[in-house]
């Protein structure tokens, strides 16, 4: 059986013919992703009209929340078209359209194939100009009573000291992402101008003072996975994402390990690379035709 997957970003959209293994079967093929609702509908339809005779199923791996029946986005992100949740997107084909969440796709992927597989209980960070998050427990997704489960939205501090991008105060999101990171670095630097690369560089070439605030800002993330972790009692944690190649899992596991209340946890990096939303997407998708 094949999977036509779609994954849906802010500024790109890729897309790939998958089977039941994970394979990718054909070119991968990238589009600018549109500031129109009607063109990124549009580009919807000519990807699948080109595929759909050849597949078994339609898979989206998008931004935003999905709902548990994954037929609709429920929350959609500001990267995103205006009236992007509006999509009907069972109405783009006249075969079984799926849709999930672009990291929850991508932690069923590393469930399946990478990091997390033979973990009943996973949970993945994804660390960018954001933060993405999935939740695997007793090998199953987990998603809440409305499908916005693991969005990773958690305060980190409670007196209001830095705005998240989702208007509210202290997420940790606003901590663990890139974003985080050049906030981390402004406040500790008094520098404005101060970028992630400076922060990386600097703690590549010894420099105290970027490794500093590198050391600040994964000590966040530390924060974040030791209360994930007595939630949850995961079997690992998987980082994926462009700045998960910058920490250090070695430490975060021992120091993580060394504060829980729950058994030992394992810190890994993802292995299923760039792909993991469309080959999760399109794995669910084919597990449920």
């Amino acid at each position: 059986m094949k999977a036509l997957a779609i994954d849906v970003g802010g500024t790109k959209i890729y897309n790939a013919v998958i089977n039941e293994k994970g394979e990718i079967l054909s070119d991968v093929v990238k589009h600018s992703t549109p500031r129109d609702l009607d063109e990124i509908k549009n580009i919807f339809k000519d990807i699948i009209k080109k595929h759909e005779k050849e597949v078994d199923v339609i898979a989206f791996s998008t931004a935003g929340a999905v709902n548990n029946e994954n037929t609709k986005v429920i929350g959609s992100t500001g990267n995103l078209v205006k009236g992007y949740s509006s999509i009907e997107f069972k109405n783009l084909s006249d075969k079984k359209v799926f849709v999930e969440n672009d990291a929850n796709a991508a932690a069923w992927a590393e469930h399946v194939l990478g990091a997390s597989k033979g973990c009943a209980n996973s949970i993945m960070l994804t660390l960018g100009t954001g933060v993405g998050g999935g939740i695997i427990l007793n090998n199953k997704l987990f998603k809440g009573k409305s499908g916005s489960a693991g969005e990773m939205h958690f305060k980190m501090y409670p007196d209001k000291r830095r705005k998240c991008t989702c208007g509210s105060y202290d997420c940790f999101e606003a901590y663990a992402s890139g974003s985080g990171l050049k906030k981390t670095a402004e406040e500790m630097s008094h520098d404005e101008n101060i970028t992630t690369y400076d922060v990386i560089d600097g703690l590549k070439s010894g420099d105290e003072k970027m490794t500093a605030i590198f050391n600040k800002w994964q000590n966040d993330i530390l924060t974040g996975i030791i209360g994930l972790g007595n939630l949850f009692d995961p079997d690992c944690f998987v980082f994926s994402g462009s700045m998960a190649e910058f920490i250090d899992t070695e430490y975060l596991e021992k120091s993580a390990n060394a504060e829980i209340i729950t058994q030992p946890t394992k810190v890994l990096k993802a292995t299923t690379g760039n792909y993991a939303g469309m080959i999760g997407a399109a794995l669910l998708a084919l597990e449920v035709q």
